[in-house]
């Protein structure tokens, strides 16, 4: 099936559309909203204490496992 009617190409990317997106970029940049310093502090507290949890669950694995080892192929 042909295409009829007027057909733009797409134009190459050149200079002002590489500064177009760094001014739009800015412009989306203010536009977020930030979490406040304590969501920030509270967000990392339960980050930090879920990976020492996680770190503790493994640790524990790893030696029950080890021990079973041992026992079995002693």
């Amino acid at each position: 099936m042909a295409v009829t009617g007027n057909v733009k190409l797409k134009e190459k990317p050149n200079k002002r559309g590489i500064v177009n997106f760094f001014k739009e970029l800015k412009a989306e940049t203010k536009r977020i909203t930030w979490p406040s310093k304590q969501d920030v502090k509270k967000a990392t507290f339960a980050v930090a204490s879920f990976t020492l949890l996680f770190v503790v669950f493994v640790a524990l694995l790893d030696y029950g496992f080890n021990n079973l080892y041992m026992l079995i192929f002693k």
